[in-house]
């Protein structure tokens, strides 16, 4: 069989399919979508067409999928070589060499489509840390051979409320334009960090200083401004009680920064393995959750609890733990079917809970520049960017076997 490529139709679906010696992988597509070839010949697909193209001629379905390899993330979330091509670099954008990308647990999710809507192929990842190759003409912001960060965000509306306000991530108009998994003002779908370069407009890339440790810095862009956002929203300082329930890879550096502004802090988790590490990053107290013992007398202690679990749990056990007028905090974001509840009575005593997303750009540098002031970085287990050892780590996580971060090294990427 001929390399190529095939468009057909089965049972009213259908699907793009890559031929290479003999392989098949198959995509699949909304129905009626326009097909443009590289001739410029547009086409509408239909139950009774077929499209024979050969492999060198690339197309774009209307959703601009890009074909280029036979290899390529699918719904089943596991990772695959894949080749794409990144745009153009405008006059207000920089050119970003990716060194190190951060594994988030959001990354999973989206992978797998546990949270729903996601867009395939994929490439994720939005906790980058690298180096500017490239700037655009009008870009003021970086030169050539600075260090820059990219986070969860890589545009906006800019012209909202909350957009002047340096709250990107709580546009008005919606038009908030994620890393990766989501769709740019031209339609076209974001495609993240486990890469070798990025584009982005300079207003969404971050400052990094020259000798910085990139490697820790990168899980900062996600990990860190999501912790370090709601400590300062709910004004944690010195004396105040507060506790943390999840010890991963936020939980740790929520600790770190808690810590730092001068709280005492409680730790939450459902492993005996993190006891040490918690009391050697500064937590006064760990409960282990499965032991009951351990949770009495904590009725009413905290003014503050912020909850990174990633999966359903008992929301009432924490809430019953805060003072009247205390704040609980859920920056953790489980899967659709985890989605964890709370009956209103236990919020008496004007306790409140909610929830925050990640940080604006102008606060994730102000969370940037204070981590490396004061020392404050994840604990990271660098890999290798290839397929296999992400597939590995992705497991990790979920079997909550990683101490505290994985970082891939993108040097390694072949």
């Amino acid at each position: 069989m001929e390399p190529g490529v095939v468009v057909y139709n089965y049972m009213d679906t259908f699907f793009c399919c890559m031929v290479e010696k003999d392989k098949w992988c198959e995509e699949m597509i909304s129905e009626h979508m326009l097909v443009y070839l590289c001739s410029g010949k547009m086409e509408l697909i239909a139950p009774e067409k077929k499209y024979h193209l050969k492999k060198s001629d690339a197309f774009f379905v209307k959703r601009n999928h890009l074909v280029r390899k036979i290899k390529q993330p699918s719904k089943s979330g596991v990772l695959t070589a894949y080749e794409f091509e990144r745009k153009t670099v405008g006059d207000n954008d920089v050119l970003i060499e990716i060194l190190y990308s951060g594994i988030c647990h959001s990354d999973i999710h989206q992978s797998r489509d546990e949270w729903g809507g996601s867009i395939f192929p994929m490439v994720p990842g939005h906790e980058i840390a690298g180096r500017v190759i490239e700037v655009g003409k009008n870009v003021t912001k970086f030169k050539v051979g600075d260090l820059a960060g990219v986070g969860c965000m890589v545009n906006s509306c800019g012209v909202c409320d909350r957009c002047k306000a340096g709250e990107e991530q709580y546009c008005e108009n919606n038009k908030t334009v994620y890393t990766y998994n989501s769709r740019d003002f031209e339609g076209d779908p974001t495609l993240g960090g486990y890469s070798n370069n990025i584009v982005v407009t300079e207003k969404f890339a971050l400052k990094i200083p020259q000798g910085a440790d990139l490697a820790r810095i990168a899980p900062l862009l996600c990990a860190g401004t999501t912790t370090y956002s709601p400590l300062r929203f709910t004004h944690v300082g010195q004396g105040d009680k507060i506790a943390v329930a999840g010890f991963g890879g936020l939980g740790h550096l929520a600790v770190q920064y808690a810590v730092s502004f001068g709280a005492e802090v409680t730790v939450f988790d459902i492993s005996e393995d993190k006891r040490t590490d918690a009391i050697r990053m500064g937590a006064t107290k760990y409960v282990n959750v499965n032991n009951p013992e351990e949770w009495k007398g904590l009725e009413n202690s905290f003014r503050v609890i912020l909850s990174t679990i990633p999966a359903k749990f008992n929301v009432e056990q924490y809430v019953r733990m805060l003072k009247v007028d205390g704040e609980m905090v859920l920056i953790g974001m489980p899967a659709a079917d985890q989605i964890p509840s709370v009956h209103t009575g236990a919020l008496a005593g004007r306790r409140k809970i909610y929830g925050t997303l990640i940080a604006g750009i102008p606060e994730t540098q102000e969370m940037l520049d204070y981590s490396i002031a004061h020392n404050i970085y994840p604990e990271i287990e660098l890999l290798d960017a290839d397929a296999d050892a992400i597939n590995r780590a992705y497991q990790n996580v979920i079997d909550g076997k990683v101490k505290f971060r994985y970082v891939i090294d993108m040097n390694t990427l072949k």
